[in-house]
């Protein structure tokens, strides 16, 4: 490793990571952010700000996609082509991505599942899956590049973006999720389709960033308040709610990231904390065996992508804890914790694909990056350390370098 690298995992852990112990580090007045460590992140901002080339590709890197955002105008629900079964473009609408057309019918309907394959139809400008996840990637792009370097011109973009989304009456999204995820022939919207709004946890993080660092007026940030507070309501009383957060995979996992955090965004600490102890007893203890394997992960096609892809989820909750004040990251019942999850993923650094025995179609081991460094962040040993540098090493323009305390997995 070289000097280089030591530098970016003593600056990326040393300061801000829990005791081994799992004590609860407590909230100061720079870390009032929701996902984000803001302590370690402003840490981060004056070594950019000296000119330290630690953290220069990543930030290279965030700053092209800040600046291609720049050029981008604002996403909105209302734009798509097609519409859902309630004839209301204001309606969030998608369709499930691992539907096809039937080969066996002559209108092709119903559609049939092939586990792991998107159908690029499910990704086109006709439904909203794909505008909210360039909505979600711009806006985070553009709230880090304002955080980071000051400029004012990120922020502004991100401000428009923002009000497009969620306030303007003749754009904005609807707060609920009754239509997401259909299945062409089959069902108007499943309660499985509320994954897609896992992004809008990314959105929530900016919203603070922008309102921390001077960008957003309190009324603005009480208007997505008031938003993320309706929406929090629908995910917990409707029957597609009820029914996504009673999943066992990592489905169940990214509902309770998501109710927690947009309860602590709008400011029901209570249901937050009622939520992760959800997530603790329900999902987490029935999703992680002993040896720290996800079972409902591993029998997908692409098994190593859905293991970190639900360990981003566990992050989450396990940063919400420091916030709360429950430390999630230590947890255990009947032998099975958190720390073995991160762990069993630890173990595959560096390792060619053939080595995990497990179906995986599209191996891509950088995935491990955000879920790594979360577990250095907390767990001060050795292993964790090493095996997130390895990572970084061969991948030091990820997007999780900047962006400690969140975990993205996409």
């Amino acid at each position: 490793m070289n000097y280089c690298n030591i530098a970016l995992i003593s600056a990326l852990f040393s300061t801000s990571a829990l005791a081994a112990s799992g004590n609860i580090p407590p909230q100061g007045p720079n870390d009032n952010c929701l996902t984000y460590d803001c302590r370690q992140m402003l840490e981060i901002k004056e070594s950019i700000q000296r000119g330290d080339q630690t953290y220069a590709p990543a930030w290279k890197n965030l700053l092209q996609k800040a600046n291609q955002a720049l050029e981008h105008k604002p996403w909105s629900v209302t734009d798509k082509k097609l519409l859902p079964a309630s004839g209301n473009k204001h309606d969030y609408y998608s369709f499930g991505p691992y539907w096809w057309p039937n080969p066996d019918t002559k209108d092709h309907l119903p559609y049939i599942r092939k586990d792991g394959q998107i159908n690029p139809s499910s990704k086109t400008d006709d439904t909203d899956s794909k505008r909210l996840v360039q909505f979600s990637d711009d806006v985070r792009a553009l709230s880090l590049a304002a955080f980071y370097s000051a400029d004012a011109r990120y922020a502004q973009k991100a401000e428009i973006m923002l009000d497009t989304w969620f306030l303007n009456k003749q754009t904005r999204m609807n707060p609920d999720l009754s239509y997401a995820q259909a299945i062409p022939g089959v069902v108007n919207g499943r309660g499985i389709g509320i994954i897609d709004t896992r992004v809008l946890i990314d959105v929530a993080d900016s919203i603070v960033l922008l309102q921390h660092a001077g960008f957003l007026s309190d009324k603005e940030v009480q208007g997505y308040k008031n938003w993320y507070s309706a929406y929090a309501a629908w995910l917990l009383t409707s029957a597609n709610g009820q029914e996504e957060g009673n999943w066992y995979n990592n489905h169940g996992a990214w509902y309770d990231a998501q109710v927690t955090a947009f309860s602590l965004f709008s400011g029901d600490v209570k249901q937050a904390r009622r939520q992760i102890d959800i997530f603790k007893n329900r999902h987490l203890a029935a999703q992680v065996n002993v040896k720290g394997e996800l079972p409902a992960e591993l029998e997908r096609t692409r098994s190593f992508h859905y293991t970190n892809f639900a360990l981003a989820a566990y992050a989450r909750m396990g940063r919400y804890g420091e916030i709360t004040g429950d430390d999630v990251w230590n947890y255990e019942l009947d032998g099975r914790t958190m720390k073995k999850a991160f762990s069993f993923v630890s173990q595959q650094t560096g390792k060619p694909a053939s080595d995990w025995p497990y179906q995986e179609i599209k191996y891509i081991p950088e995935e491990a990056i955000g879920p790594l460094l979360a577990a250095a962040r907390v767990w001060i040993e050795d292993d964790f350390s090493k095996n997130a540098a390895v990572l970084m090493k061969a991948n030091d323009t990820d997007i999780n370098i900047l962006t400690p305390g969140s975990v993205l997995v996409k």
